[in-house]
């Protein structure tokens, strides 16, 4: 059987004085003895005593936990933005609670049950691909308990959030493939009820406009973002009378799923078909040639959804205007998408 944990009134009464006065010795308090102390630390140590140090927050009205729930942390960006998150949480005080949606609307409302359950001081969320809407949230802000989006909102709300200028990434993105001479390229698209997919259409919808191309719906595929849907979106688009010269993906995810079919059908890229993804996943860097993407400042982005809790706690959060800050991606160009003749591109 295992042995129960020795609590402070097991050191209390082992060492015949108050739980106060092990309380104060283990907290350093000044008012005790340097012996008292000695003894009640030699005694903690040999129990294997270990403080509740949530216990100790909830009776002064502190949990010290920040909620973070994420769509999954597979690949690099979720797993960089949550190092973010902890990074910044660390330092003032807070300890992480991490949950995952697993892209489930159902699962990210147990998720927020959890960690209401737990008294946590703020909810930090990215949103399961399959939330349409916010009424599972509404328990979170009638508690006044501060709530901050992160990459992944809403369309539409006005709620606190901290996001990449995603427009803007998948226009340069495309303007970067009108620039290497592609004038038929397509597009793989997330659901638009969600701020970043719908903000990448608009951006690659901008380029092609700028450049006075049209928008060709067949040349426009929306999936999950999968790199099982980035095979079938290849297999798509190879079955076209005429066929695509590029793709700009939504999802680095899709891409190299893309980039695996053109490959089994004896095609390359960028010679025969230019590709650019979206987040600058670890593997873009792997595959050969290496994946163009935009890189989303995810560390960046943990540490300002942290940064904008702090704000909101400062502050009674039913007062508290919600406040976006937009973060600039950057494009990087590697092989996939770099061709030797480049094309002045119209405007």
């Amino acid at each position: 059987m295992a042995r129960a944990k020795a609590s402070i009134s097991d050191l209390a009464k082992q060492l015949g004085v108050s739980v106060s006065t092990v309380s104060r010795a283990l907290s350093d308090h000044p008012a005790i003895s340097a012996a008292t102390k000695k003894k009640v630390g030699k005694l903690a140590e040999e129990l294997h005593y270990q403080p509740n140090h949530m216990a100790a927050g909830l009776r002064k009205g502190r949990s010290n936990l920040l909620g973070v729930i994420v769509p999954h942390i597979d690949g690099h960006f979720f797993t960089m933005v949550v190092k973010g998150i902890e990074t910044v949480a660390s330092k003032a005080g807070f300890n992480v609670m991490i949950c995952q949606s697993n892209e489930d609307v159902k699962h990210e409302q147990k998720n927020i049950e959890s960690l209401l359950s737990a008294q946590v001081e703020g909810i930090l969320v990215s949103l399961a691909r399959n939330t349409l809407d916010f009424k599972h949230f509404d328990k979170v802000r009638k508690q006044e308990i501060p709530l901050v989006f992160f990459d992944r909102v809403l369309d539409g709300l006005d709620v606190s959030a901290v996001v990449i200028d995603d427009r803007e990434g998948a226009y340069q993105s495309t303007r970067h493939l009108l620039a290497q001479g592609c004038r038929r390229i397509a597009h793989f698209g997330g659901p638009l009820h969600l701020n970043i997919y719908k903000n990448r259409r608009l951006g690659y919808v901008d380029a092609l406009l700028e450049a006075g191309l049209p928008v060709e719906e067949e040349l426009i595929f929306h999936c999950d973002m999968t790199q099982e849907d980035g095979v079938t979106g290849m297999q798509q688009m190879l079955r076209l009378k005429k066929r695509p010269d590029a793709i700009f993906s939504s999802s680095d995810f899709s891409i190299v799923g893309a980039m695996q079919e053109l490959k089994r059908h004896g095609l390359r890229a960028p010679q025969d078909m230019a590709l650019a993804g979206f987040s600058n996943e670890t593997f873009t860097s792997l595959t050969e040639p290496m994946l163009t993407s935009v890189d989303q400042r995810c560390e960046q982005m943990g540490q300002a959804a942290v940064r904008l809790f702090l704000e909101m706690r400062e502050e009674r959060s039913s007062l508290f205007s919600p406040r976006r800050i937009v973060l600039q991606p950057d494009l990087l160009i590697r092989g996939s998408s770099l061709r030797a003749v480049k094309e002045a591109v119209g405007k």
